[in-house]
C-alpha cells in the first residue's frame, strides 16, 4: 500500500499537485480493503479522482494494438484481444458484473467485466474482439480488465483456442496446509467431510474437504457440470483454483476441473479452534431435517436444489450461536454429537415429530434444554462457523465476574 501511494504522489506532484499521504491512503484503502478493487484498477481511479479534483484532465493513453494473450507481459497497457470464452466464474462482489477465462491459440487468461462499464454479457464458448481492455497483474499472473471504455464485438468465426489454464502455471499437486496464495491452478487428494446446503443456484455443491494437515472449504459451480462429491468418500481433484476471502481460503471447481474417486481413504487432519460462550440462538434450520439422498444437501419442502423433489432422508443437527460477552460465533453440530448433547436419537426426534404432525417441535425442545447454557466448544473453523468436534457445558459466569466483565466494557 505504502509503495502505491508514494507512486500515486509522485504522478500527482509531476502535475504540480500536492495531496496529503494519508488522503490518498484512505481513498486507495477503501477501494481495495472496503470494495475489493484490484489494485491496479484502484490506484488508476484514485489518481484520475484527484487529477479531476485539481482540473487536470488525463493524459490520454495511446492507441491500442491488437495482441495475442502470451504477449501480455505487464500490466497497465491498453490492447485489444480476439478471444474465446472458456470459463465464467461466479463474480466475488457486485462491482463485477463477469468474470472468467479467455483463450486463443497462445494461451489463456483472467479477465474482469465491471458492472459500471455497462457492457453486455459474454458467452461461454462464443468468440469475441474486446476492444480497449487493460491489462493487469496480481502475484505474477496477468489479468484483462473491461471498463467504461472497452467493446465487445461478437465474432462469426470461432477462435481457436488452447484448453483453459493452458495460460497458467501447470498445475502442481498440494496439501491442504500448502495454499497460501489464490488464484493458483493446483491438484488435491482430498476426503469430503461435509456437504453444506447451497446458497446460490449458481453453487452445485459446497462444503468442507481436507487430507492429513488440514481441511478447507470447497465449491464446485453448477454450470462446471462435474460429477457429485459424496460425504466421506476420497477423490483426486485436478486443476482447481485457490481463492481467499477475509484472510480464509478456499477452492473453486469449474469447467477445467477433473474428478476422480480413489480407492484409498484419506485421513483428514484437524486444525481446532477453541471457543466458549453462552448458548443464545438456535438457528432456522436445527432440529430435524431431511437431506437429498445425491448430494447430502438439506431439502427445502422436500425440493432438493441440485436433484428437484426428491424422498429424502432424515438427519439431526443444531446449527446455534455462542455469545462471550465480546463477540459471536456461529457453530454447527453433527447428529452424533447433537443426540449427545440433548440426549436425543434421530428415531426419537423422528417419533416427537410426528406425534406433533410438526418437524419444529424438535427445535423448540433443543431451544429448551440449551438457551441460556454456557459451553466451551473445539472443531476447526470453517468460513463463520466452528464444526464442533468437542463440546463440554461450563459453569455460568458468576454475578460478581458479570460486574466485572460490564465495567471493563464501560472502561473501554
Amino acid at each position: 500500500m505504502k509503495e502505491a501511494v508514494d507512486q500515486i504522489r509522485s504522478r500527482l506532484k509531476e502535475q504540480n499537485i500536492d495531496v496529503p499521504e494519508e488522503e490518498i491512503s484512505a481513498r486507495l484503502g477503501m477501494l481495495i480493503e472496503k470494495f475489493r478493487v484490484p489494485e491496479g484498477e484502484a490506484r488508476r481511479s484514485v489518481l484520475n479522482y484527484f487529477l479531476k479534483e485539481h482540473g487536470v484532465v488525463p493524459t490520454a493513453r495511446s492507441s491500442t494494438e491488437k495482441v495475442k494473450i502470451s504477449e501480455i507481459t505487464s500490466a497497465g497497457r491498453w490492447v485489444d484481444l480476439e478471444a474465446k470464452v472458456l470459463d465464467l466464474w461466479e463474480p466475488a462482489n457486485d462491482s463485477i458484473s463477469q468474470t472468467g477465462l479467455i483463450g486463443d491459440g497462445s494461451g489463456s487468461i483472467k479477465f474482469v467485466k465491471w458492472t459500471r462499464a455497462g457492457l453486455p454479457n459474454l458467452e461461454a464458448g462464443k468468440s469475441y474482439l474486446l476492444k480497449n481492455v487493460v491489462t493487469d497483474e496480481y502475484n505474477g499472473r496477468f489479468s484483462v480488465k473491461l471498463n467504461r471504455t472497452s467493446r465487445i464485438e461478437p465474432l462469426e468465426t470461432e477462435v481457436e483456442a488452447q484448453a483453459a489454464g493452458a495460460g497458467f502455471q501447470p498445475t502442481k499437486e498440494l496439501k491442504v496446509v500448502e495454499i497460501e496464495e489464490p488464484g493458483r491452478w493446483i491438484d488435491l487428494r482430498v476426503k469430503v467431510v461435509q456437504l453444506w446446503d447451497s446458497s446460490s443456484d449458481s453453487i452445485s455443491q459446497a462444503g468442507l474437504i481436507g487430507d492429513e494437515t488440514g481441511s478447507i472449504k470447497f465449491v464446485k459451480w453448477a454450470r462446471a457440470e462435474l460429477p457429485d462429491l459424496a460425504e466421506g468418500k476420497s477423490y483426486l481433484l485436478n486443476n482447481v483454483a485457490t481463492d481467499e476471502f477475509q484472510g480464509r481460503f478456499s477452492v473453486k471447481l469449474n469447467r477445467t476441473s477433473h474428478i476422480q474417486e480413489l480407492e484409498e481413504d484419506i485421513e483428514v487432519g484437524s486444525q481446532s479452534v477453541e471457543f466458549s460462550g453462552a448458548l443464545v440462538d438456535i438457528q432456522k434450520g436445527s432440529g430435524l431435517i431431511k437431506r437429498c439422498p445425491t448430494c447430502k444437501r438439506s431439502l427445502s419442502k422436500g425440493i432438493c436444489g441440485e436433484h428437484g423433489k426428491v424422498e429424502g432422508t432424515y438427519d439431526l443437527r443444531i446449527k446455534a450461536v455462542l455469545d462471550d460477552g465480546r463477540r459471536v460465533q456461529d457453530i454447527l453440530l453433527n447428529r452424533e454429537t447433537t443426540e449427545h448433547l440433548v440426549d436425543m436419537t434421530l428415531e426419537e426426534a423422528k417419533q416427537m415429530a410426528m406425534e406433533a404432525l410438526d418437524h419444529e417441535i424438535v427445535r423448540s425442545s433443543i431451544e429448551n434444554k440449551l438457551l441460556g447454557r454456557y459451553f466451551s466448544v473445539k472443531g476447526p473453523r470453517v468460513d463463520r462457523y466452528i464444526l464442533v468436534e468437542a463440546i463440554e457445558e461450563m459453569a455460568p459466569i458468576a454475578e460478581g465476574d458479570v460486574d466485572d466483565i460490564m465495567h471493563a466494557v464501560e472502561a473501554i
